[in-house]
């Protein structure tokens, strides 16, 4: 799942200009593509820190299960998160453009 995830961030990077300039019109602090490419990122850690828990208990480095069996399922809820609010917010653009102006 990992390649999924660093899949988006050349999206992300590509369409950061044009974003950028819209949220800096708004005059907020943080733009929404930095909300975005914060949350990417602390999913992305998030699975990368199972992955390397797993590796570590496969290679009997450690013996822990539970603390490896915990951080998969952080990951794998953290995952789920994201896959949801994408689906929310494919949903609503959608909707939005059935809208008649």
């Amino acid at each position: 799942m990992n390649s999924n995830i660093q899949a988006l961030h050349p999206v992300a990077s590509a369409s950061r200009r044009g974003i950028e300039q819209t949220a800096g019109q708004t005059g907020q602090g943080n733009s929404f593509a930095t909300e975005l490419k914060e949350a990417l990122n602390r999913v992305s850690e998030a699975e990368h820190a199972s992955n390397m828990k797993t590796e570590m208990l496969a290679q009997g480095k450690i013996d822990n299960l539970h603390d490896v069996m915990i951080t998969a399922q952080k990951a794998n809820i953290t995952v789920e998160t994201a896959v949801q609010i994408q689906q929310k917010v494919i949903d609503t653009y959608n909707e939005m453009m059935r809208m008649q102006v």
